[in-house]
């Protein structure tokens, strides 16, 4: 491909910094999850540090609150959220055929918007003390200021106010992004790929995107009424001055409860995909998959009251959520079921990416069964703010969707980075991280039963809770090696050359048709789709790749941009002027967005084309 072309000038860093190209912002979501990943899991292991032994004073009170919120946080917002838009940028418009997102500008912005959020979150650490309400940040405690400058009741200088703003700003972006592939996947898919033909990584990104479309709505309102309560001295959640409390578990829930599935999803579309690939068969009961994964995106909006059932809503409404929640384990049921299914008498290869997937099996099917006894309103009276909950979550969202996730990296780093990660080191890593991950929450349960709460800083000797807090702990420590094992692949990994074929697994949808790692136009020829499976179904033609839809011809690009790192530098300086009380710099922040977003209107950018004579050969195509 020619680089003398005269519009793309940008280079090294300035292309990162300016790329609208999917593939990249993919990489970048990845590098700043994994940031946040570590940054979150170095917290993780220094709240069990803190509960390795009974009566420790190394974090306490309100540095160990601290803790616990940013690592909810952080592990939520700001790690998992981005490593699965990594994917979904990196992989969905590959697998429907398109050459990038409808949006890349607004891509581009959706990515700068969430690392500015996580940035100015986490800079509170340096700047006064980080948030400590907890991650769901539950009024009062996170709405009670008193009227001297920005002092909190606990002392701790506007520490919520990081929360407040941090997730209002990336909250926005992950909503743009939201909507960008939602677009994508009803606009640009392939000639032939009907939704019923569409891989399931790619159906369950587009239940997710309706999700996020429909849930982060709730949490911005609640944040616009928390920053009125905390900045402007509003009564929204303040009991004594009219408002009400309890509102901010109803408005928080009605997204967090969605943001589980948001989260889960799509390491359901991954292990779906790697399943069945390494068992060489089509995916079992694909229909029924399909229709399991709309109703999952369904009923997750019917059930946020499980987790208020202990604050008073009355026998009624527990009742209610408590039946719609059981309703949930069904298609949840038939997924597990269906890759169970797809495994039976499938030619199984252990892979790393696929040993993952199947650890990821029984490890959710663990969490999911105290998900249901907790969705017991009688028996949540006992478990409620207990250990036994902290298990229930980890097991979900460590035992799932981090489990589907490093799945899905050792599957897709080849089409990402044109290198295979080693599979020795993967095996490690995996054993590592699987023994350390029950180690650490499998004893919590146990805990949880015999009284240990959330969220306290330390527990009193001889009541039996020593070994499990112990086992726990040194579980963590484990899970923290095999991290660093894989971190330790991926240097030695990207030390290598790029040499990785195009279709090293084998593998059954239109990624795998092009080379590793993609090209910057993806296709050169938009692909004809002949039903599910599409690049499998060509291979039993006997055809050694996709049939083209079109001729080869000139592909149009979008242009480069620095306009979206502008708008979210000034939201994150705006962001600082506000909690600052200092209207003067949240103004100027503004300004500058809105100079960017003019800009961005008045100068109509017709982006640039990749002549046929520029086009690469395919090489690495597997015969």
């Amino acid at each position: 491909m020619a680089h003398s072309h005269p519009v793309k000038k940008h280079t090294g860093l300035m292309d990162w910094l300016t790329t609208v190209d999917h593939k990249k912002i993919g990489i970048l979501y990845l590098l700043a999850g994994g940031l946040f990943f570590l940054v979150g899991g170095l917290e993780a292991i220094l709240i069990r540090i803190q509960l390795a032994y009974p009566d420790q004073h190394i974090f306490i009170g309100d540095s160990f609150n601290q803790l616990t919120t940013m690592h909810g946080t952080t592990m939520i917002f700001f790690a998992a959220m981005p490593i699965i838009f990594a994917f979904m940028n990196a992989i969905v418009p590959l697998q429907i055929g398109a050459r990038d997102v409808a949006f890349p500008f607004v891509n581009s912005l959706g990515f700068w918007l969430f690392f500015a959020g996580g940035v100015l979150m986490n800079t509170s650490w340096f700047l006064g003390g980080a948030p400590d309400a907890g991650w769901t940040g539950y009024a009062p405690l996170s709405s009670i200021t008193d009227n001297s400058w920005g002092q909190t009741l606990e002392g701790n200088i506007q520490g919520t106010d990081f929360y407040v703003l941090g997730l209002q700003i990336a909250g926005i972006g992950t909503l743009i992004g939201g909507i960008n592939f939602l677009v994508t996947i009803i606009n640009m898919r392939a000639p032939g790929l009907t939704y019923m033909r569409m891989p399931m990584f790619t159906w369950a990104a587009f239940i997710t995107s309706g999700l996020i479309v429909l849930a982060f709505p709730a949490i911005t309102v609640a944040l616009v009424e928390l920053m009125f309560d905390r900045v402007f001295g509003g009564a929204f959640f303040d009991a004594a001055r009219g408002g009400n409390n309890v509102l901010w578990e109803h408005l928080f829930w009605i997204f967090g409860h969605p943001e589980v599935y948001i989260l889960i999803l799509p390491a359901f579309g991954i292990i779906s995909e790697i399943v069945s690939t390494f068992s060489k068969k089509r995916l079992f009961g694909y229909s029924s998959m399909v229709f399991a994964t709309v109703l999952i995106g369904f009923l997750g909006f019917m059930v946020w009251v499980h987790h208020m059932f202990t604050s008073g809503l009355g026998p009624v409404a527990n009742s209610i959520f408590s039946i719609a929640t059981m309703a949930i384990a069904v298609p949840t049921g038939v997924k597990i079921f269906n890759w169970l299914f797809t495994l039976w008498g499938g030619q199984i290869r252990f892979t790393t990416a696929n040993i993952f997937a199947t650890a990821f099996i029984p490890t959710f099917v663990m969490g999911g069964t105290t998900g249901v006894m907790l969705a017991i309103p009688a028996a949540d009276f006992q478990y409620h703010d207990t250990y036994f909950v902290v298990a229930h979550f980890h097991y979900v969202i460590v035992g799932g969707l981090i489990l589907g996730l490093f799945a899905g990296l050792y599957y897709w780093w080849p089409k990402m980075f044109g290198r295979m990660l080693n599979e020795g080191l993967g095996k490690l890593h995996f054993w590592l991280f699987f023994i350390g991950f029950h180690l650490t929450f499998f004893p919590q349960h146990f805990l949880g039963l015999m009284g240990m709460p959330r969220r306290v800083f330390t527990y009193q000797p001889g009541y039996d809770l020593e070994v499990g807090n112990l086992v726990s702990t040194i579980g963590a420590f484990f899970m923290g090696i095999g991290t660093i094992v894989f971190i330790i692949n991926i240097i030695a990994t990207s030390r290598k050359p790029v040499t990785a074929l195009s279709d090293p697994w084998d593998g059954r949808t239109l990624e795998w048709s092009i080379p590793s790692p993609a090209p910057e136009y993806n296709f050169k020829q938009t692909p004809l789709v002949r039903g599910y499976d599409a690049l499998w179904k060509e291979k039993m033609a006997g055809n050694k790749q996709m049939t083209p839809a079109e001729p080869v011809g000139s592909i149009h690009m979008p242009s480069a941009s620095i306009l979206p790192l502008v708008m979210s530098v000034g939201l994150f300086i705006a962001g600082f002027g506000f909690m600052y009380r200092n209207y003067y710099v949240a103004g100027a922040g503004m300004v500058v967005t809105l100079i960017a977003m003019f800009c961005r209107s008045v100068y109509d950018d017709h982006g640039w084309h990749i002549e046929p004579e520029e086009l690469e050969d395919d090489k690495g195509v597997k015969a």
